[in-house]
């Protein structure tokens, strides 16, 4: 009843760490530069509508 993975060497127990921890930086940068939908529909105007007529 022992543990299914093989013991992690050191230097990849390392990488995993600075895996995650990158993983972790993007995802923070990514929510900081969200923008929410309800801006973005109200700012930006759908011009697609326009380009057959005149």
């Amino acid at each position: 009843m022992g543990d299914d993975k093989p013991q992690q060497s050191l230097g990849e127990q390392l990488q995993s760490a600075e895996h995650e921890a990158a993983r972790q930086r993007i995802l923070d940068l990514a929510e900081a530069e969200r923008i929410p939908v309800e801006e973005t529909t109200r700012v930006v105007p759908d011009r697609r509508r326009r380009r057959g007529r005149g």
